[in-house]
């Protein structure tokens, strides 16, 4: 389980987060919504150790990250960074770079890497694809290969910040299938999303920020049953059932027209 309890944080005398709270416990989808500017990027920075925390705590299975290394943080949680960068590499050694947080001095491989790498690309689907360069595959695939790297990295908590960005919608169903198997299979998982309808679809709990303060945390359908949306977007949302179970919609008002959005 990863908590942050009264987190203050920021940069410079400029404090970004004002007691912030947050709770994401093991086998579970935990998803971050909020407008830009709202303190997202900051709780993730503050939750991960790459930001000082000016007061409360965070802390994974009851154990302050302050009292840990980075790397003992980084063998806790796999972080997947939004607009990451396509470099020149192959699948397989990208994925090999999850190992990195367990290299000790001289940072040499050693088998028991390789063979992790190898089992991270399979439960992926991608291991036939561990020679090809990574600007050769479709957004879709590559977030594949960055979640085969997180699960070779074996933290059992995996932070995600917008990873459906620049994903067509078939990738995106894609994407919520795989974070579903990886919650089913024990991983906590912390998503920052900006489409309320998939972090409503995937999501066991949903945490609302708005001018750097946590103002909910609830399960999706008691999210719905709350003024969360509205206060935050000015939308309805409403669900309706189909045959492929329950769906959403919201509307919201454009001058005198109704404008519906919804998700399959």
């Amino acid at each position: 389980m990863i908590e942050m309890v009264d987190v203050r944080a920021g940069y410079g005398k400029n404090e970004i987060l004002h007691g912030v709270n947050l709770m994401a416990p093991k086998g579970e989808i935990t998803t971050v919504i909020g407008s830009n500017g709202s303190g997202k990027s900051t709780l993730l920075r503050a939750l991960l150790g790459f930001l000082p925390v000016w007061g409360g705590d965070v802390a994974i299975d009851g154990v302050s990250t302050g009292k840990m290394k980075e790397a003992e943080i980084a063998r806790k949680i796999a972080y997947l960074p939004q607009g990451k960068n396509i470099p020149d590499i192959s699948v397989g050694r990208l994925v090999l770079h999850g190992r990195f947080p367990y290299l000790s001095y001289p940072r040499k491989y050693k088998e028991k890497d390789f063979l992790i790498a190898e089992e991270s690309m399979k439960q992926m689907g991608i291991w036939e694809l561990s020679e090809k360069q990574l600007s050769e595959l479709s957004g879709g695939m590559r977030q594949k290969v960055y979640i085969a790297m997180a699960l070779a990295q074996q933290a059992p908590a995996i932070v995600m910040d917008e990873p459906t960005t620049y994903l067509d919608i078939g990738q995106q169903l894609m994407f919520a299938e795989m974070i579903r198997e990886l919650s089913g299979s024990g991983k906590t998982i912390i998503l920052v999303l900006h489409d309320i309808l998939l972090a409503l679809k995937v999501s066991h709990r949903i945490v609302a920020m708005q001018d750097g303060k946590t103002i909910a945390c609830k399960a999706p359908e008691d999210m719905i049953a709350s003024d969360i949306f509205r206060r935050l977007y000015g939308i309805t949302v409403k669900p309706f059932q189909t045959e492929r179970g329950r769906q959403y919609y919201y509307e919201t008002e454009v001058g005198s027209s109704l404008f519906i959005k919804s998700r399959f």
